[in-house]
């Protein structure tokens, strides 16, 4: 399986930008499905974005219009791009990634990233 690690995380202010990444190394990296998820203090874990080897995305509802998923596969990096934050996106954002079918259910995981948003 391919190794994953995060990185990007951070504390920013209301209405402010942050980019995740997550390299992965060990195996060929454009054949996964990959994804970011999140999870908040006391809350279930949940999807915010995905993007197929194909490069189809999905997006959750909650983060529609602010947050861009992409990946470079020439440098094994998979990226979140994090606009107008606010404080509910507060949480520890891991990345996902899995060979077909099953993102979020199986496959390689990294360690995760503290992003924080508060004034």
């Amino acid at each position: 399986q391919v190794q994953l690690v995060e990185s990007g995380g951070g504390l920013v202010q209301p209405g402010g930008s942050l980019r995740l990444s997550c390299t992965g190394s060990g195996r060929i990296f454009s054949v996964y499905n990959l994804g970011w998820f999140r999870q908040a203090p006391g809350k279930r874990r949940e999807l915010v974005a995905s993007i197929t080897s194909g490069l189809l995305t999905n997006y959750a509802d909650s983060v529609k219009g602010r947050f861009t998923i992409s990946r470079d596969n020439t440098k094994n990096t998979l990226y979140l791009q994090m606009n107008s934050l606010k404080p509910e996106d507060t949480a520890i954002y891991y990345c996902n990634a899995v060979q077909g079918a099953g993102l979020g259910d199986k496959g390689s995981w990294g360690q995760g990233t503290q992003v924080t948003v508060s004034s």
